[in-house]
């Protein structure tokens, strides 16, 4: 049975994910999603527990700092600044940004993602695409289409009525019940016009060069099917799928781009949607017994999982190894897809 989703975008009722006094998530993303279907234990470590990296991720400093680099230069050419100011400007705040950010060159990440990396590939994006055939589509507010905020609700919500065993979901041993619908939430990079269709535009990195097997990583996939359902719940017209903008990381200049598609139907959306009721139904029951098994298929997957060394251990000794490679994040530091950005 198909889903429809409402497109109401309701204010925030609660600063946590999960339903008070439980360990059940109601306001989900394609990260926290991303990990519960990749591996209930990777989600457990990452959204329940809230292990994460003691040393910030290069990664992730990397790629945010791209994505705002490219979000104001977008900004101002959609306001009508000429490439050459919007890039100015947007250069200049991101020298300004990582002034004093200094990655550890003589590993393979940092290598390629530093400050000069990051700098020269952000300019090399800017004078590629400065003639763009995509163009910035501006809702019926006036403003541009770019880094989207998104929260909206499902039409059901977590049955939250059986009994939680204080030991795990620290709720007591009573019925609870709750009204309150799931939401999916998430940031959109931008919104698009390319030939006359409209489509979600989302940015990545690599090192490697993306040919078709880069592309083909994205149908189907976890991320672009929100991002496509979102698109059209924000924008309120149908959207065609997404276009990925591909940046490979030279060591020796120049850098390299190219972009790819990925398409989604209606049929496709719905299904993704349906599929949903039947992943939040596991991700309660797991909540409910305070149990997230381990899927040992998935180790290997996407370069090794960061956990995977910790989950070869014996169950006994695996919070020593917890310990001593991440840290145990306070309730700000944690992944919440509902933290505004």
């Amino acid at each position: 049975m198909k889903r429809n989703v409402a497109v109401k975008l309701p204010e925030p009722q609660a600063q946590s994910p999960f339903l008070p006094g439980t360990k059940i998530q109601f306001a989900w993303d394609s990260t926290s999603l991303g990990y519960l279907k990749t591996c209930p234990r990777l989600y457990q470590y990452t959204m329940i527990d809230g292990w994460g990296f003691k040393d910030e991720s290069v990664h992730l400093r990397f790629g945010s700092e791209y994505h705002t680099a490219i979000e104001q230069y977008d900004k101002a050419k959609a306001a009508g600044a000429t490439h050459k100011a919007a890039m100015r400007d947007a250069i200049k705040d991101l020298l300004i940004r990582t002034q004093g950010w200094d990655s550890d060159t003589s590993t393979k990440a940092g290598k390629y993602k530093n400050r000069q990396t990051l700098l020269e590939l952000t300019i090399d994006y800017f004078d590629k695409f400065s003639d763009d055939s995509a163009t910035t589509y501006i809702k019926e507010d006036g403003t541009a289409a770019v880094e989207l905020s998104f929260r909206f609700e499902l039409p059901w919500g977590p049955k939250a009525s059986e009994k939680y065993d204080q030991q795990y979901a620290g709720s007591p041993k009573e019925n609870v019940h709750f009204e309150q619908p799931y939401l999916l939430c998430g940031h959109l990079d931008r919104v698009v016009n390319f030939n006359d269709s409209l489509f979600v535009m989302d940015h990545k990195t690599t090192t490697t060069t993306p040919g078709e097997y880069f592309f083909d990583q994205f149908a189907p996939n976890n991320q672009m099917t929100l991002y496509s359902l979102a698109g059209k719940v924000v924008i309120n017209s149908p959207i065609n799928g997404v276009i990925i903008d591909a940046a490979q990381i030279k060591l020796q200049q120049p850098n390299e781009f190219k972009r790819g598609m990925t398409y989604r139907t209606p049929g496709m959306l719905d299904e993704w949607v349906h599929d949903l009721e039947y992943w939040f139904q596991q991700a309660e029951h797991y909540a409910t017994v305070g149990y997230w098994p381990m899927n040992d298929t998935a180790c290997d997957k996407f370069g090794g999982c960061r956990f995977r060394e910790v989950c070869s251990k014996d169950p006994n000794v695996r919070n020593v190894y917890l310990k001593s490679t991440f840290s145990h994040l306070n309730e700000d530091e944690r992944w919440n897809p509902l933290k505004p950005r």
